[in-house]
C-alpha cells in the first residue's frame, strides 16, 4: 500500500473546511503539497524516505483529493492561493507545528510561495518544484507557453464551460495531462494513478481545479502585484525537470531570485513530475536542503 506506516488524518480547520493528510516520522516538521491534477499520493516515493528523519505531513489541497471542495464563484477568493495557504497553516497548527518547512510541486509550490509571503514566521524553508512565480508566467506569456500550458487559459474560462467539457471524460483529460507533461517513457505507480483517476472523476474536484486556475488569473495576480517588492526571507530551493517546459522557457533560478533573498537549486533528469519520475534525485535534493537548516544551528 502507499504510505505504509503513515497515519491518515482528516482535520477540521474551521469554516467548514476539512483537510485530508497523512503523517509519519519525528523531527523537524515538513509539509509536502501536491499539484494539479494530482493528490498527496504524488509524494508516495519521497515522503517515506523523508519520514526517517523528519515529521512529515502530506496533505491534499483544498479542492483536491479527499479535502473539502467548497463551490467557488467570482472573485474566486475561495480558491485563491492565500486561502489555500491559510488552510495548510491551520492544518500544521492543529498538528502542533507552528514553524515548518514546505515543499510544494506545481500548484502546491504556488501555495507554498504565498504561504511564505503571508506567514513568514511559519515557513522556515521553502522548496518549489517545476514552477516559476505566477506573476512571471503571465507577464511573459508567449506562443510556446500558451500552447504547452494551454490549460492555464482553458480552466480559467467562466463557469461552467471547462467543467462540462472535462466532465465528459475526466480520466482521459487527466491521463492526457500526465502523459503530456512527463518525460517520454515515464510511468506512474498504478496505485497512485488509480487514486488520481478516482479523485479527478469527482465533479466537485473538476470544478475546484477550474476555480484554482480562475483564481490564478485574477485574484492571485492582484495579491502578487501587491507583493512584488517583497522578497522571501526564508531559504528557497528550486528544482525543475530538464525535459519540461519550465526549463525550456525560463531561467528558473533567476526567476525565483527576483522574489527571494536566497535561492539554490538545479534541474533534475525528469519531466514535470519530479517526485515520481526522478524520486532518488528529488529525495536527495530535499534532504540536503532540509539538513542545511539543522547544520546551521
Amino acid at each position: 500500500m502507499l504510505f505504509d506506516g503513515f497515519e491518515t488524518r482528516d482535520i477540521d480547520i474551521g469554516g467548514g473546511i476539512t483537510i485530508h493528510a497523512r503523517t509519519a516520522g519525528r523531527g523537524d516538521p515538513v509539509l509536502l503539497l501536491h499539484g494539479h491534477p494530482q493528490t498527496h499520493a504524488m509524494w508516495h516515493l519521497v515522503a517515506p524516505e523523508l519520514a526517517k528523519n523528519y515529521a512529515v505531513v502530506v496533505a491534499d489541497l483544498r479542492g483536491y483529493g479527499n479535502s473539502s471542495k467548497p463551490p467557488g464563484a467570482p472573485p474566486h477568493e475561495t480558491y485563491s492561493k492565500r486561502a489555500m495557504a491559510a488552510d495548510q497553516v491551520a492544518l500544521m497548527r492543529a498538528l502542533g507545528h507552528d514553524c515548518f518547512a514546505v515543499c510544494g510541486h506545481d500548484r502546491g509550490g504556488r501555495v507554498g510561495h504565498r504561504m511564505a509571503l503571508d506567514h513568514p514566521d511559519r515557513v522556515k524553508r521553502l522548496c518549489v518544484l517545476d514552477i516559476v512565480p505566477t506573476h512571471k508566467l503571465f507577464a511573459n506569456t508567449d506562443k510556446a507557453f500558451a500552447l504547452g500550458y494551454y490549460h492555464w487559459f482553458f480552466l480559467a474560462q467562466p463557469f461552467d464551460l471547462p467543467e462540462r467539457m472535462i466532465g465528459a471524460d475526466p480520466v482521459y483529460f487527466l491521463d492526457q495531462k500526465l502523459g503530456h507533461w512527463s518525460r517520454s517513457g515515464a510511468t506512474f505507480d498504478p496505485r497512485a494513478l488509480a487514486e488520481y483517476r478516482r479523485c479527478f472523476s469527482d465533479p466537485a474536484t473538476i470544478h475546484a481545479s477550474c476555480e484554482d486556475y480562475r483564481a490564478a488569473a485574477s485574484i492571485d495576480l492582484e495579491h502578487d502585484a501587491a507583493d512584488l517588492a517583497v522578497r522571501l526571507t526564508c531559504p528557497t530551493h528550486v528544482l525543475w525537470g530538464q525535459y519540461g517546459l519550465m526549463h525550456k522557457l525560463f531561467d528558473v533560478s533567476a526567476a525565483w531570485l527576483e522574489m527571494c533573498h536566497s535561492v539554490t537549486g538545479r534541474a533534475l533528469p525528469s519531466g514535470h513530475f519530479l517526485a515520481e519520475e526522478a524520486p532518488s534525485e528529488t529525495i536527495a535534493e530535499i534532504h540536503a536542503f532540509l539538513a542545511a537548516d539543522q547544520e546551521s544551528r
